[in-house]
């Protein structure tokens, strides 16, 4: 099985967006490791980024493929 860092950045966004989506359907998504783990990875590389993931805005435009504030 390969690590999160292993993946492709762009494909790992896809995926918890799509479980982030289904909370409000499928509550049981907010226990799962999986998604807990992932959500976890993806703050730290939006951090490395030098995306503020305590402000929505910031952390919203990284996952949707938005200017990060190192490239500005």
């Amino acid at each position: 099985m390969k690590a999160l860092s292993e993946y492709a950045i762009s494909d790992l966004k896809l995926i918890y967006q799509l479980l982030h989506e289904r909370l409000p359907t499928d509550p049981m998504l907010m226990d799962s490791d999986l998604l807990q783990d992932l959500q976890t990875y993806l703050q730290q590389q939006a951090s490395n980024d030098g995306v503020d993931v305590s402000l929505h805005a910031q952390w919203s435009s990284w996952l949707n493929g938005g200017t990060t504030l190192s490239s500005i």
